[in-house]
Order: structure tokens, then sequence, then C-alpha cells
């Protein structure tokens, strides 16, 4: 008997969020169990019940056709290793669909899942990653939440041994890179904000971003007689106590979203109809009328009335360069007294915001045994420029004379929070010349940062590579050679795609390599490890001529 996950029907097949809900929920998730023909005939070593059988090999007989067939690679049992060392292991967690969960509040293809759960806890993968959307669990009204298809998720992640990553996702999916459907934010917060457009983020030339509720109106009132900070604080208690007796346990960490894509910045890049498009250096989001109130307020404070009037006049457009603009070229507006006040109010606001989140969260989680972390983002282009806008106008204050993260860090350390950071597969050398990148530079700052601030910290991809390339750099950063070594990394994504040949035994060469504390740099060219499980696709006639991956 053997597990056949049918090419057709993938593992996690990703589509657009409004497509994902016309068809059967397991349209394309279909798992079944069925006999192999004679010309693939399996052997166990031992009578164990069906689950052993990942441990066994599969044996592939030719045949009087003499079949076609590749041995992609072998999946070593590393989530048992003796060599294992748990005090220089990195945990390994993949993050999931972003539409894991349906519109209608049911686990999407729930038999896919299990077959997927099952395979990454074989490879020995710690757990896995999930957003809980705001614009799904409080769809239907104020303090209308519905946890049921994030409670199936839990329970199968528990069945299959696994831990679980649960993101308070307080912003919108949809139009940034990786975004693969739309959720936008709840329907009754949508009415509010066609009510009131300040309350969300604003451009200089008007223009709103729907992705989320502007840090400027955090303690006011704005949502139905509620803070946004108290309806964030009221749906992490509702995810508190309907998850209690998880917490700590399956659930070993809440990630609390705080801006866009879920991290702790202002939308400076949206890529959303063409606004921004790499390596622009995006623009300053602070004119919404409760940010520009803020502005004003802070301006007469320093006796400097007219400093609060707007933004900087000079600080370009989205997809301009550094040295195209009088507030971000070499010597330009960022380095004199009014730039550095306005980059201290911007960058101040962000620190506040995160702090009063960060704060909430710490009073409903506390004592769970939960982690809680937050996530910065991996700003790493014109990082080689004096000014470093485009992490400026994130609301990073960041430059050749200052570091920004050290007080990101240090807010982070206040709350015993792990901050979890991205580009971590990147090089320098792979990146365009004319973006000024250099996300090693920012990686060994930020793990700097956090060393000094001493805390934790995890990591993530930003772009989804399957390459060993890629993984050979999440090794060699993870370890503590230069800052802080890593706590954990978060793989994005989990998609059918990981599972196609190289790119999954990249992929558990790279865990067992994490699992080593990151000392096993150089991904195999090839499998000489004679380990215990093969996914072989295998192509016969008298097998309707579709491929099968076939976990023994």
């Amino acid at each position: 008997m053997t597990l056949t996950l049918r090419s057709s029907t993938s593992f996690i097949n990703l589509k657009e969020y409004s497509k994902s809900l016309k068809g059967s929920d397991e349209s394309s998730g279909v798992v079944c169990f069925a006999q192999i023909k004679p010309s693939c005939r399996i052997r166990a070593k031992s009578s164990l019940q069906e689950a052993q059988l990942f441990q066994e090999r599969i044996r592939v007989s030719t045949t009087t056709d003499d079949l076609p067939r590749e041995l992609l690679h072998a999946l070593p049992n590393i989530a048992h290793s003796s060599n294992n060392n748990d005090s220089k292991k990195v945990p390994v967690y993949v993050m999931l669909p972003l539409d894991t969960v349906t519109h209608g509040g049911h686990l999407n293809k729930p038999r896919a899942m299990n077959a997927s759960l099952m395979a990454l806890k074989n490879a020995g993968v710690e757990g896995v990653m999930v957003d809980a959307w705001w614009g799904l669990v409080e769809k239907d009204g104020p303090s209308k939440y519905n946890w049921e298809g994030y409670a199936e998720l839990v329970n199968l992640v528990q069945k299959h041994g696994l831990k679980i990553q649960v993101v308070m996702s307080f912003h919108q999916c949809g139009g940034n890179v990786g975004d693969s459907c739309s959720i936008p934010l709840p329907p009754w917060v949508l009415e509010e904000i066609s009510k009131n457009p300040d309350l969300v983020y604003t451009d200089k030339s008007g223009r709103r971003n729907p992705e989320y509720i502007s840090l400027g109106c955090d303690s006011l009132p704005v949502l139905g007689g509620r803070t946004p900070i108290q309806v964030y604080t009221d749906y992490m208690k509702s995810f508190h106590d309907r998850f209690r007796d998880y917490l700590g346990d399956v659930i070993v960490e809440i990630q609390v979203g705080m801006g866009p894509c879920g991290e702790l910045r202002y939308p400076a890049y949206p890529e959303s109809n063409g606004t921004w498009k790499f390596p622009g250096i995006g623009e300053f989001q602070c004119y919404d009328k409760y940010m520009k109130a803020s502005l004003e307020a802070s301006a007469e404070a320093q006796g400097k009335r007219d400093w609060g009037r707007t933004g900087p006049h000079d600080s370009g457009q989205y997809n301009q360069f550094p040295e195209d603009t009088g507030f971000f070229k070499r010597d330009g507006t960022w380095n004199t007294e009014y730039g550095q006040f306005f980059l201290e109010w911007y960058s101040e606001k962000l620190l506040r915001h995160g702090d009063r989140l960060l704060a909430a969260a710490k009073g409903v989680f506390q004592g769970t045994g939960a982690k809680l972390s937050g996530k910065v983002a991996g700003i790493h282009w014109h990082y080689r420029t004096r000014s470093h806008a485009a992490e400026l106008t994130a609301g990073y204050y960041n430059t050749r004379l200052r570091d920004g993260y050290i007080p990101t860090a240090k807010m982070f350390s206040k709350h015993g929070v792990v901050l979890n950071f991205t580009c971590m597969e990147m090089k320098d050398g792979e990146q365009p010349d004319n973006a000024n990148c250099s996300p090693e530079g920012l990686v060994r700052q930020v793990k700097m940062a956090t060393k000094s601030a001493g805390i934790e910290l995890a990591g993530e991809n930003a772009l989804e590579r399957y390459d060993s390339g890629a993984y050979g750099q999440v090794l060699a950063t993870s370890r503590s050679d230069s800052g802080n070594a890593l706590s954990a990394f978060t793989y994005l994504r989990l998609n059918k795609r990981l599972f196609e040949g190289d790119n999954w035994r990249n992929m558990v060469e790279f865990v067992k390599g994490m699992a080593e504390g990151g000392r096993n740099e150089r991904l195999s060219e090839c499998d000489s490890t004679g380990t215990d499980l093969f996914v072989r696709f295998i192509k016969e006639k008298n097998v309707q001529e579709e491929k099968e991956t076939v976990l023994v």
C-alpha cells in the first residue's frame, strides 16, 4: 500500500483567491491510497504500521518495456538523527499558502494539506506558519470571530507531531510581492474607511492605501467606538480563548502583524497598479489627517511651526533614485536639521505603533508558553548610499551616519519579542549594480543590533527560492560568526514546486544543515547519503500515462 500523490492534483495549488472560491473545496487536492502495478514493486523491511513505511526504501524493478524512470533524490530521516546537536539546531518552519483557510472559513484542500504535512514531518521540518487573516476571521461583523478553519489546521498539525507559528495578520493580502490571492480588510472596516478615507495611509499625491489602518489613529475610537489597538487586542484575546489548550505546545509562536505584509513599516513601496517598481526609493506615507496633525504638533513643540505644514517637498517620486531628489541625494535635505527632525518624528511614530501592539500582545499571551515575534522588512536596495532612501521612506531611520535598527531591537527587547527578519537568502552579487543593494550588509547589521539588544533573531527568505545557492546563503547567515545566530527560520512557501525534483532534495539537505547548526554549508549535487526515503517520478504505459509521486 502506498500514498500516491498525483501530479495533476498538487500538494497545495496556489490560485487566485477569487478562483479558489468557485470550485469544490478539494477539487485539486485528491490524495488516494493505491496499489502500484507489478512494474513497481515495494519491499518493506519491517511489518510496522503504515506510517513507518516512510522509513523504508522503494525499489523499482526493470520491466520488459524498460520504462523510463528518474531518481530525484533521497530524503534523510534527519528528524531522528543521532548526530543532531540540539543546542546548535536551527528549527525550520514552512510558511503555508496564503489561502490555507477559505473565504468560507474552512481549511482549504484538507487531504492535500495532510499529505504535505506528512512529507514535511519526515523531512525533519519543525512545523509550519500560517496567516490568521483579520479579513477572514472577523469578516461577519465587529467581535464576530470564526476560527473554525484554523482549528481544523491546528488539529491536523498536532496529528502529525508538528508545531505551528500563527501570524496575527491585520493587513490586506494582495498587491505585494508573492501575493497570490486577495483578502481585504473586514467589510465593516472597509465601510468605516469609505466614510473616513483618512483611516488609511496616504501619500503626498493623495493616493490612499487600504492595506492597513494608519498608525496615526492608533488611539482614536474610529472603528465603531473602538480604537484600532483595542480591535487588534480583542482579536488576539479571542484567538487566545479559542486555542488556549494548544498555546505553548502545538502553537509555539504568535507573530504580531504591525503593518503591510505583517511587517513593522509604512507601505512606502506598494506594487499594486504599478505604483512602485524595484528599485525605486518609495514615498513617505504621512499625509492622512491624523499623521499630518501629529507632524504639526511635533513641529510646534520644537518651535518650528513651518516644519509641520507638510512632509518633505523634495523627496521625489516612488520610482526615482536617491540622486534624482533633493532630499535623498548624497548631501541632501536628509542630513539637515529639518531632515533629521522629520525622520526622527516619522520613525518614532512607527516605533510607538510597534510598542503599543507588542505591549497588547504581551498582555494577552504572556504565561502561555508561546513566543511572541514581530517582523521587520529587509529593504536592501540603496543600502550602499549615504541616505538609505528606501529604508527611510519605509520608516527605518537608518543612514550612513545612524544605526536605525538598534532602536527597533531595543523596543522588541522591552517586550521579550523575537525579531523576524527577511532577505536571509540573498547575496550582494546577485543584485543589479544600479540598485546599490547589500542584503548581506543589511543582515549583518541586524544581527549585530539584535545581539546588542539581547533578543532572539529569526529569519525568512524574501522571495521564493529553491536553489542550493539560496539555501547555502541562509545556512551561512544562520550562524553566530557575525552577530546573532538564528533561533529559527521560516521558509517561504509551501507549494507544489517545492516538492519537485531538485527543489525538494535541496530543501531536505537544507533542513539537515540547519539541524547541524548551519555548519553544512554546501548542499550535495547528487544523492550519496544512502537514506531511507525515495521520491520517484514513474512513467508507465499501463498506469493512465500520468505522473505519480510515490512516497513510501
